[in-house]
């Protein structure tokens, strides 16, 4: 069984609600013909350069590959093994690129974390 996590590119203010009925919609199989949102299309470009989906290398934190990517948001399904690391990466690019993390597991949805200046 996989650990689902996906980042969503909604607009500024978006409530957790909005991000769970996105992804409902989804689910449901109902994407937008919204051009790809640029925040997306860096994350995914990011999470791919450190972590491969096509094709998934040896050791892939990626359960299921390709990643899931539309217009506004990137469904990863990984490995419950998969390094700690790859969760933080994870955490990480969705801060740098103001995206909205749902946890699938329990419906939990973390704004992007505020960014630490030195």
């Amino acid at each position: 069984m996989s650990f689902d996590l996906s980042v969503w590119a909604l607009r500024a203010g978006a409530t957790p609600d909005e991000v769970r009925a996105a992804v409902q919609q989804c689910r449901e199989g109902r994407h937008g013909e919204a051009y790809p949102d640029p925040r997306v299309v860096a994350f995914y470009r990011a999470i791919t350069a450190s972590y491969p989906d096509r094709p998934a290398g040896p050791g892939t934190p990626w359960e299921v590959t390709p990643l899931h990517a539309a217009g506004d948001h990137v469904e990863m399904n990984l490995f419950p093994t998969c390094a700690d690391q790859v969760l933080l990466d994870i955490e990480r690019l969705a801060g740098e690129h103001n995206l909205m993390l749902f946890d699938a597991q329990d419906g939990s949805v973390y704004p992007p974390p505020a960014r630490v200046t030195s």
